[in-house]
């Protein structure tokens, strides 16, 4: 794979003003989708399925809603648009985010430890801190975590943007969080770790990339990060759940259409035991990707999008690699077609959003494997009808109170989807690219929100999960690293076959913004896990105190 050649071209053709991402961040993200769906409309600036949005786009969009007198009156809305604004001060010119400096040169701006800003060199350096201290109900030692790094952003000529962020990690994770060290050895969200102390992990974290336009309506990124895909809380084909991984990113926004084709190297197999990760070259898979999504009317907006995890070889054969899944309008399927699928795992599906009216939201998603009518119309639960659904819905100011918000959400992945091996699964480090629980599940999900204060944010999260587990020996389609051709039955599959696993999980979180980007947070967590194997039959009551800066909340949510 030789990203270079792309790279040059681009570089070479670039000439507009561009705009970094503005990082993954729940919190963050809730915000912006708030105010749309409290417009009431779709928001041309932005298309919401794919994340992480631009902070030129975001500040496009406050300046609309604001210009078409969509009035925002709570104290806590006044709030988060000033800090939106503040946040991206570069594009929006806040007259909000000056600040009395710390000797003379730190917190020149609200927003930045450190800026730059001349005609042709814009920088912004900000400390990332995050130090939290928990009691879990399964162990008598606390829990805590210590995150110290930087982040770095920036633009040169007002042509080409730039992103870093570094961290150095140590923790205690919660004992729910290391029990599946056992089954699968390694940290969620992260790549490689290693033992800390007794029971603790140790990692490093690294994210950048470059960004720049080639055309008024076509940016380019090349870098490592995390991407979304989706509205609703998971997302059924691309989540920010697995860690990090090298891309190429092309966006076209022209119109009412939005196409995205992105590149993605990702690690095949990564090997470890439950006292960390083993110092080894692990093998390389990459993942094509395209979605095409317009906005029909004011309200309405419907996406379609294709994927392919491929490789040059797999644990049983080796092939050459096939430069056409570098082709970003070509049709997949019919690569792999013309090739043959030893290698690759196609995967096609759509996805909606519809503003109903003023504070209400509707979407969906769907994933489609692969199925043959004949099968699904006889009913007999053959193994390779494989597909998976999302349905949710958003409403907000519920009851007419201010900044109270309601989220709820139904996700359903048939056995063995996403899986194939795992040189051709959506996976990245042994970690699902989707849903944090693979598959073999139904889950609904409800999450509400409160904003009683500016500075105060209350969010509760429940979802109830079920799952089926495998057996010793037996692979009934939830494990996504486990070939195919290991299944346990041909026919009579269902979801939640195996051993039934059912997990309620329910999160009560306090946040107090003392600064900008400077968050106090206090953590109720209960997780109750019930099966007949006494593996998966544990109860988890967690609690947690933290403060962060410049860094979004570290959530374990399976």
């Amino acid at each position: 794979m030789r990203y270079c050649v792309f790279l040059s071209f681009f570089l070479a053709t670039s000439g507009l003003a561009q705009s970094t991402n503005a990082p993954l961040n729940e919190d963050y993200q809730h915000w912006i989708d708030r105010y749309e769906v409290k417009a009431g409309r779709i928001a041309p600036e932005m298309f919401s399925a794919i994340k992480p949005y631009k902070r030129k786009a975001i500040v496009s969009f406050l300046d609309s809603i604001a210009a078409k007198d969509q009035v925002f009156t709570s104290a806590a809305d006044k709030g988060n648009i000033e800090f939106l604004k503040n946040d991206n001060w570069e594009w929006s010119k806040s007259n909000t985010n000056d600040s009395r400096p710390i000797w003379k040169y730190f917190y020149k701006k609200k927003s930045d430890f450190v800026h730059v800003e001349k005609p042709d060199f814009d920088l912004h350096v900000n400390p990332v801190l995050y130090l939290g201290l928990g009691k879990d109900s399964r162990s008598d030692q606390m829990t805590n975590i210590n995150t110290r790094g930087f982040e770095i952003r920036g633009m040169i000529d007002n042509k080409i943007g730039f992103y870093t962020y570094v961290t150095e990690n140590q923790s205690l994770l919660p004992a729910y969080v290391r029990d599946q060290f056992v089954v699968n050895p390694v940290l969620p969200h992260e790549t490689f770790w290693k033992k800390y102390k007794q029971n603790g992990v140790d990692f490093f974290q690294a994210r950048a990339y470059i960004d720049f336009n080639i055309s008024k309506h076509i940016y380019f990124q090349f870098g490592q990060d995390r991407t979304f895909i989706g509205n609703g809380y998971r997302s059924l084909i691309f989540s920010d759940y697995a860690p990090p991984n090298l891309f190429l990113r092309t966006n076209l926004k022209v119109w009412k259409i939005n196409y995205l084709f992105q590149l993605n190297r990702l690690t095949a197999d990564a090997y470890g035991t439950v006292g960390g990760s083993t110092d080894s070259v692990y093998p390389d898979k990459y993942m094509a990707f395209h979605h095409a999504s317009i906005n029909i009317g004011k309200k309405l907006n419907l996406g379609v999008f294709e994927s392919v995890v491929f490789s040059p070889k797999d644990s049983l054969s080796n092939a050459n690699f096939d430069p056409a899944y570098l082709n970003p309008v070509i049709f997949y399927r019919a690569v792999e077609q013309q090739t043959g699928s030893g290698n690759s795992n196609v995967i096609l599906g759509a996805d909606f959003k519809w503003n109903a009216w003023k504070g209400v939201s509707f979407y969906g998603q769907f994933v489609l494997d692969e199925f043959v009518i004949k099968q699904i119309l006889s009913g007999n639960g053959w193994w390779a009808n494989k597909f998976a659904f999302q349905t949710g819905m958003k409403l907000i100011d519920v009851a007419g109170i201010n900044n109270l918000d309601l989220q709820v959400e139904a996700n359903y992945v048939k056995p063995y989807t996403y899986s194939h091996s795992s040189y051709s699964s959506y996976t990245h480090f042994r970690q699902s690219l989707a849903h944090p629980m693979g598959a073999n599940l139904i889950e609904l999900v409800g999450i509400i929100r409160y904003q009683p204060a500016a500075k105060l944010n209350l969010v509760s999260k429940t979802f109830g999960t079920t799952i089926g587990r495998d057996e010793v020996g037996q692979n009934y389609g939830s494990d996504l690293m486990k070939r195919n051709a290991t299944r346990a039955n041909e026919f009579g599959n269902f979801t939640g076959q195996g051993t039934k696993n059912t997990v309620l999980f329910s999160e009560f979180t306090a946040s107090y913004q003392l600064k900008h980007n400077l968050f106090f947070d206090l953590k109720q967590l209960v997780r109750i896990s019930k099966s007949t194997d006494p593996f998966y039959n544990t109860n988890t009551r967690w609690t947690s105190l933290s403060v962060r800066l410049n860094i979004a909340p570290r959530s374990y949510d399976f």
